[in-house]
């Protein structure tokens, strides 16, 4: 299997560091075959926080695309970005693919709409807004539009515990995957994040063992996917500790993703 990361963040997102030329070294070092860049997308008004700014975007791509040219004889380089699906963004996402040529959009949905406001995964008080989490994602999957959901267990980074509404958001969002033949993220980044006390015990704030066990069980195909934010993590210990959980748990590991360039 080839060596590869599809998530890859730079200084730009304002909560990560290193460049363009930062990462490609990194990947060069490590022996990577795939270096895919999606840092957090920005949209053009500019909502959430924590990404580059709009106007940083093509900028971004030009340096991307000036980085495959120059080392595609040692290293396939991509552009992506992570993005949340809003529903009033898709001419944006269908702009992002046929207009500025990106390779793939990685969806990370940090924000998901609850009733009349929008809530933070990282911040979710009751089991019960999973079922929102996992509706949205599935309206997302939907569109065709993703080739990867990145860190679809991210939520429990929250301790929400395991009951009827995570199993039931956790089920749904499985099912989405494959009937949209998304390929499903392990996320290396709830290791680094180390232990923490949850009312299961003791365990990472993610990957989240139940959910991964119903991804095994439906056969989906699953990448590893980094998510890191500076060079030193692109192919770090968190990276050996994922590929052997993805092991652990029967995972079927892949290391390709639909391309829509």
């Amino acid at each position: 299997m080839k060596k590869v990361n599809y998530h890859t963040h730079t200084c730009l997102c304002q909560h990560a560091d290193g460049t363009e030329m930062d990462y490609v070294n990194a990947a060069l070092t490590n022996h990577l075959d795939v270096l895919g860049f999606s840092d957090h997308g920005p949209f053009p008004d500019d909502r959430f926080g924590g990404r580059m700014l709009y106007s940083q975007l093509d900028t971004h791509l030009a340096c991307v695309r000036e980085l495959k040219d120059t080392y595609q004889d040692k290293l396939t380089i991509l552009a992506g970005v992570e993005i949340e699906f809003c529903k009033d963004s898709l001419a944006y996402y269908q702009n992002l693919l046929e207009v500025r040529g990106l390779d793939y959009l990685l969806l990370g949905q940090h924000f998901f709409p609850s009733l009349h406001e929008t809530i933070s995964v990282y911040d979710m008080p009751s089991s019960q807004l999973m079922l929102d989490y996992a509706y949205s994602i599935k309206e997302a999957l939907e569109t065709g539009l993703f080739s990867i959901l990145a860190h679809p267990d991210v939520p429990f980074i929250c301790d929400i515990g395991w009951d009827s509404y995570t199993e039931e958001a956790c089920d749904m969002i499985v099912t989405a995957a494959k009937d949209s033949g998304t390929v499903l993220e392990l996320n290396a980044n709830g290791l680094r994040r180390g232990f923490g006390e949850y009312k299961e015990g003791e365990r990472f704030p993610y990957p989240f063992k139940e959910f991964w066990q119903r991804a095994a069980r439906a056969r989906l195909p699953v990448v590893i996917g980094s998510d890191c934010h500076n060079p030193r993590s692109l192919w770090d210990d968190a990276i050996k500790t994922t590929h052997s959980l993805a092991q652990d748990w029967g995972l079927l590991l892949t290391d390709t993703i639909p391309l829509k360039s």
